[in-house]
C-alpha cells in the first residue's frame, strides 16, 4: 500500500445545508493496532501468548532470537515487549541492554518463566523488566498484565 490515498470526501446533500462525510477508504492496519515485540523459547506458553495479544487487538511480531528482539525494538517503536526468560541469562542480557539504550529505555518488558524459576525471576527484574511473572499468570492474567505494565 503506497498510503497515497487516506481519505475520500463524500458530499451529503441536505434541504438547508450540505454535509461533508469524510470516510477512511484505507489505511495501514499498524495505524490502529499496538506492536507487541514477542520473543519465546517454550512453544507453550508462547504461541499462546501471541493468539492472545492478537485476540486484543495487537500487532504482534515475534522475534526468534534476542540480536532481533533489540533490532525491532530499536527500529520498529513497539508498545511493549514480552519475553521468555526459558534463554536465562542471555534473555536477561538482553533486557539490561534494552534499559540501558535511549532509544529502547522507554519500553516496558513483561518477561515470564516457570515458576520454579525464581533466581531467574529476580535476575530479570534486576535487569529492568517492567514486570516478572509466571507462565501460569502471563497466561490467565493477560489483558490485567498489558493494562499494569503500560501504565507504569
Amino acid at each position: 500500500m503506497d498510503g497515497s490515498k487516506v481519505c475520500k470526501k463524500t458530499v451529503i446533500p441536505n434541504r438547508s445545508k450540505r454535509f461533508c462525510i469524510f470516510s477512511i477508504s484505507h489505511y495501514p492496519q499498524s495505524m490502529t493496532q499496538p506492536l507487541a515485540l514477542v520473543y519465546y523459547e517454550k512453544l507453550m506458553p508462547g504461541s499462546q501468548l501471541v493468539n492472545r495479544l492478537q485476540d486484543l487487538n495487537y500487532l504482534v511480531r515475534v522475534v526468534n532470537d534476542l540480536v532481533s528482539l533489540q533490532e525491532s525494538a530499536r527500529n520498529e517503536g513497539p508498545l511493549l515487549a514480552i519475553v521468555d526468560l526459558a534463554g536465562g541469562g542471555a534473555v536477561c542480557r538482553a533486557i539490561a541492554e534494552l534499559k540501558a539504550d535511549a532509544a529502547t529505555q522507554h519500553i516496558p518488558i513483561i518477561a515470564f518463566a516457570g515458576e520454579q524459576a525464581t533466581e531467574l525471576q529476580a535476575t530479570a527484574q534486576m535487569a529492568g523488566a517492567t514486570m516478572v511473572v509466571g507462565e501460569a499468570t502471563i497466561a490467565n492474567y493477560l489483558p490485567e498484565l498489558l493494562n499494569q505494565a503500560l501504565q507504569v
